[in-house]
């Protein structure tokens, strides 16, 4: 037993071959999402290989269990080809899913055919300026406008439709 707050047991944290192979599942998994979910997806492997410059078998180990072949360069040039600029997509949990809420925004977007955003920043003295990092503040603002156009289109289809042809001009005189 486990007197004085030292380490755990051997016995119950897993090995460090086990923890390199959960490792390697969980990146296989993410690149295996990522390519299958991309807004401009989804990509073959050979597609995503020839786009990110990295030979399709390297990317077919890569997204195989035993993640064999696995580099970081090789995640580099994936997330990058993909236009993911946050390194630790691939291996951070938490960045992969706020990366994959904004990727699901852009989706979004752009089946509703907007073109452009325009942002405008905050000076630091405004109320509620830097409390969120600006890739948050970003896509939380554009859920709630999404979510607001879907309500109000949904509004607009429950409106009674008036009888009858509407007046012209000339009906007005």
């Amino acid at each position: 037993m486990n007197q004085g707050g030292g380490a755990p047991e051997a016995s119950t944290r897993p090995s460090l071959e086990q923890r390199i192979q959960a490792a390697k599942a969980e990146i296989a998994r993410r690149l295996r999402y990522v390519r299958q979910h991309h807004p401009e997806g989804p990509f073959t492997l050979a597609g995503l290989a020839e786009r990110a410059g990295v030979s399709k078998r390297t990317l077919s180990h890569a997204e195989s269990a035993d993640g064999s072949n696995l580099t970081l360069e090789t995640l580099l040039k994936v997330s990058y080809s993909l236009g993911i600029s946050r390194d630790a997509y691939f291996l951070d949990e938490q960045v992969f899913h706020q990366v994959n809420e904004e990727l699901e925004t852009l989706r979004v977007l752009r089946t509703q055919r907007v073109e452009g955003v325009a942002l405008r920043t905050a000076s630091h003295g405004s109320p509620g300026a830097g409390h969120a990092p600006p890739v948050d503040r970003l896509s939380g603002l554009l859920q709630e406008i999404l979510a607001s156009a879907a309500k109000a289109q949904n509004e607009l289809r429950d409106l009674p439709v008036p009888p009858g042809p509407p007046a012209s001009n000339d009906d007005r005189r």
